[in-house]
């Protein structure tokens, strides 16, 4: 159970870290695709159909994986983004704002409300991520789950013929 978790939220923490392409986790497509994807794993590497409680608990080890994964590859994106995000925050606060607004996002360029937003999302997105990597747990069993396999035959039960002798034949005209 732990390999497919662990693919899935690879592919669901990759996905929705990187920058454009993250776009599609607006409605947590990234995220029920991890969880999807970890019990389809789950599923190939089981002959027998894997249950719903199966694909919930391996599609919520994927969103618990898939947030740490997110959250690490995060990191150094956001960084090479930061002269372009200062830039932006430049222009708007170059424009005609109220002194309050512009000490709040004074303040939010400092490291330490950095580091306290950062820890606050980790773990909003540890919430959102197991939640929504269940629900796409549970939806890959159900999709994905293997029919059982057919009942063996029934074992045909073998019954001798029997066998009566016929009558003796009654004595004919010539007498012997």
């Amino acid at each position: 159970m732990l390999q497919p978790a662990l693919l899935g939220g690879v592919a669901m923490g990759v996905l929705s870290a990187l920058p454009v392409i993250n776009l599609a986790n607006c409605c947590c497509a990234w995220i029920l695709f991890g969880g999807g994807l970890a019990a389809y794993l789950m599923q190939q590497q089981r002959p027998d159909p894997i249950t719903v409680g199966d694909g919930a608990l391996v599609g919520l080890m994927a969103g618990a994986i898939g947030a740490v994964v997110w959250t690490i590859v995060a990191i150094p994106l956001n960084a090479a983004l930061v002269p372009f995000q200062a830039g932006m925050l430049e222009q708007v606060m170059s424009s005609d704002m109220p002194p309050e607004a512009r000490e709040f996002l004074e303040a939010l360029k400092s490291g330490p409300a950095m580091g306290v937003a950062a820890v606050v999302g980790f773990f909003i997105t540890l919430c959102v991520c197991g939640v929504f990597g269940m629900i796409g747990g549970l939806f890959g069993a159900l999709f994905f789950r293997k029919n059982p396999p057919p009942p063996p035959p029934p074992v045909p039960t073998f019954t001798p013929p029997t066998f009566t002798p016929p009558p003796p034949l009654p004595p004919g005209p010539g007498g012997a």
